[in-house]
């Protein structure tokens, strides 16, 4: 294992660059632009793959995460705070360089925070909601911890709809681009953002943080506290019967899931320059389910591979308006017929459960 996933991720930076070289070569650029946003639902699917592939716990709330690391970057970075720039708190804010200035589309002056501190703020507000959430609703299994996560993920999808400051059915747009890092000489800055002149640099920055993300979940699983997470997800009472603390192992993998779906809300805002309330949908919590299961509840590279792939074919429209539909059928195929996802799915195998499952109904006929 410590020489084959050292050259998966290779593989996997290469076959990144290698796309990036042939939409160049074919004209076909504008295919990046979905290809970057899929990177980041992506890194959403893989930090709900270890919580649910490898502590078994199920969450239909994560894209409630997902938009209260959005909304709340959206929000820092566009509310002026022009009519509050003489109280102590913004003075302050303003001092040690966390606010910043300029003007909006109408000339008028405008002090709003930095998107840096924005995402850090969206980050630790995620972590700290998922660790309150998490200790008392992970004390639930199956389906009462899926209700539980579902009403979480409605009462986000409601606030985000009825709140003027989060812009109620309208979202918020023009949010500004996130510097990542500052030019340098020729070396013109990273930034996070939905210019087309930037559609490369964009590509490569989502993919990079996906690559990254993937490489500390592959470092995870492989340690102890991954051998942990495996235990609990086969028996917790033999977990805990070797000593494994299960409560704080579940907790801190729900929180480590819930700061991945906000990271990846706050990067796809800034790079769409806006969100809307459908980003915290129930549908959008059941879809980040049905690509982990798709992918292979404890498969990373399975969830990596489908989660990119199906959302890419969405974005591109290939479903048209049966696209929620094409998802929920997708999932109850692969339940029937690949549980253990499509990937790990052999041809003999799939022969078998079909010819079980024909029979099955022959005979309840």
């Amino acid at each position: 294992m410590k020489y084959t996933k050292p050259r998966a991720i290779l593989c996997l930076a290469g076959l990144v660059i290698a796309v990036q070289v042939l939409t160049r070569v074919t004209g076909t650029q504008y295919y990046l632009t979905q290809l970057t946003m899929a990177a980041y639902y992506a890194l959403v699917v893989i930090g709900l793959t270890v919580l649910m592939g490898y502590a078994g716990q199920i969450s239909i709330g994560h894209a409630g995460f997902f938009a209260i690391g959005g909304y709340l970057s959206a929000a820092l970075t566009t509310h002026n705070l022009v009519l509050f720039a003489d109280r102590p708190l913004v003075l302050l804010l303003d001092r040690i360089g966390i606010l910043v200035r300029g003007q909006d589309i109408y000339g008028e002056h405008l002090i709003t925070v930095a998107p840096w501190a924005a995402c850090l703020l969206a980050l630790v507000a995620a972590a700290t909601i998922a660790f309150l959430l998490g200790i008392p609703v992970l004390k639930l299994k199956g389906h009462y911890l899926a209700m539980a996560t579902l009403g979480f993920g409605t009462i986000i999808y409601r606030i985000a709809l009825a709140t003027d400051y989060f812009g109620e059915a309208d979202g918020i747009s023009e949010v500004p681009g996130f510097t990542l890092l500052p030019g340098i000489g020729p070396v013109p800055p990273l930034v996070v953002n939905g210019d087309f002149g930037n559609r490369v640099q964009n590509y490569y920055i989502a993919w990079g943080v996906l690559i990254i993300g993937m490489v500390l979940l592959l470092n995870l699983i492989d340690s102890r506290i991954g051998r942990a997470l495996r235990s609990i997800h086969g028996s917790e009472e033999a977990a805990e019967a070797v000593g494994v603390d299960t409560a704080r192992c579940k907790l801190q993998v729900f929180v480590l899931s819930a700061v991945y779906a906000a990271l990846a809300g706050v990067l796809l805002t800034h790079y769409n320059g806006g969100l809307g309330p459908s980003e915290a949908s129930v549908m959008k919590s059941v879809r980040y389910v049905a690509l982990v299961a798709v992918g292979g509840m404890a498969n990373l590279w399975g969830a990596l591979v489908m989660g990119v792939g199906l959302t890419f074919l969405s974005l591109r429209g290939v479903f048209g308006s049966f696209d929620d539909a094409v998802f929920g059928a997708i999932l109850i195929l692969v339940m029937l017929f690949a549980p253990d996802g499509i990937l790990g799915l052999q041809f003999h195998t799939l022969a078998a459960r079909l010819k079980r499952f024909g029979a099955g109904g022959s005979h309840d006929a």
